[in-house]
């Protein structure tokens, strides 16, 4: 297949590149803003610039998107700048995967839920706290409208190898080996279901190779809050020093809206991927430097 990844310089899009290619498919992945190796700039928000890609020569099989803005407090103060980058973005792939006849893979969060009673099913009614949820459910509403064989992958507390090292778990890794001390101050009451961006990678590539489409939640068998989800990173640095706050999200004072009682139920995508991974959160530093992030049965 010829997969192209929009968004390949951030966690997921760098993780899908990596695996992609890995396992033999032709895969070219874009940056907006931020470069890494062996990607090509394409903005798809101002798509008709000379600098872009030129997608539909390359015109792939697939079109994996998972660039979007995804600093939700900043979202919230700059409306326009989040529609045109989540989108719009998207708006302008659904043509193009339309003029390809390719399969688009659209990349979504548990955001889209107000986080009162999860964690959450496919099933389960959407209701968005802010901007940022709002925009990135009208994307993957949009995808599912327009392209009937196209996949929205929700995903929460996404952690791994990232090059520019941004995700929660991967800094304070990185703070502790640096032998940094840490000061942590995390809300006690903002649950989610932590997954690795490696199986994220993993499970999108099997259920684009067996033709699934619709919504999957991809999710680890884990929930949990922020500090327990930093306690068990530190567990595997006993030598560590850190100085731990645990807030309230209402004494956060954020601009943006969370969901508490967030996270994603993994069960549709257990049961359709049964026999080859399942997906757990516990041994997280062993998942980042050993296996990567799979569990096998």
């Amino acid at each position: 297949m010829k997969i192209f990844i929009s968004g390949a310089s951030g966690l997921i899009g760098g993780n899908c590149l990596k695996h992609f290619k890995e396992e033999g498919e032709e895969a070219v992945g874009s940056y907006f803003s931020y470069p890494i190796e062996d990607t090509v700039i394409l903005i798809p928000w101002i798509f008709r610039i000379p600098r872009n890609f030129d997608l539909k020569t390359f015109a792939p099989d697939v079109i994996v998107h998972c660039g979007a803005l995804t600093h939700v407090d900043y979202c919230e103060t700059h409306e326009s700048e989040s529609f045109d980058q989540t989108v719009k973005s998207t708006r302008t792939l659904i043509d193009i995967s339309k003029e390809l006849k390719a399969k688009l893979i659209y990349i979504s969060t548990d955001y889209v839920f107000d986080g009162k009673s999860g964690p959450y099913s496919e099933e389960d009614q959407v209701n968005t706290l802010s901007i940022y949820a709002q925009h990135k459910l009208q994307a993957e509403q949009e995808v599912l409208q327009n392209l009937p064989d196209s996949l929205v992958l929700r995903v929460t507390n996404v952690y791994g190898h990232e090059v520019r090292n941004k995700n929660f778990v991967s800094r304070i890794i990185a703070q502790c080996r640096d032998g940094q001390t840490l000061h942590l101050k995390l809300p006690k009451d903002q649950y989610a279901t932590p997954v690795n961006a490696w199986d994220v990678a993993r499970a999108m590539l099997l259920l684009l190779r067996d033709g699934h489409q619709g919504l999957f939640h991809i999710a680890s068998t884990d929930w949990m809050n922020r500090v327990e989800l930093a306690l068990h990173v530190l567990k595997y640095f006993p030598d560590a020093t850190y100085h731990l706050e645990c807030l309230s999200t209402e004494s956060l004072n954020q601009p943006a809206k969370r969901p508490l009682r967030g996270g994603l139920l993994k069960e549709k995508i257990f049961c359709t991927l049964s026999g080859v991974f399942v997906w757990e959160c516990r041994h997280v530093c062993e998942r980042m430097f050993g296996k990567r992030g799979m569990i096998e049965l």
